[in-house]
């Protein structure tokens, strides 16, 4: 999978992952390959990311959307 995570000011993040965690508006979930296609609105929390290496990182969002379609996701964020 593919992940871009970006805010106004600077694309945080490019690379292929393995799993990405998100705050979403209802709790959290979790993307791995081929998750079904999703649109869902962010709150304020931690996006964490596991890349193809295993490793993890993490970022603070305070809120935003992301998208899954075919194994391309793009995480738009404040």
């Amino acid at each position: 999978m593919h992940l871009e995570i970006v805010t106004p000011d600077a694309k945080l993040y490019s690379g292929d992952i393995k799993l990405v965690q998100v705050p979403g508006t209802v709790g959290l979930f979790e993307i791995m390959n081929n998750h079904a296609p999703i649109i869902s609105t962010l709150t304020k929390g931690k996006v964490k990311v596991i890349d193809t290496e295993k490793k993890t990182q993490y970022f603070d969002i305070k809120g935003g959307v992301v998208e899954v379609n075919k194994n391309k996701i793009i995480l738009l964020a404040e």
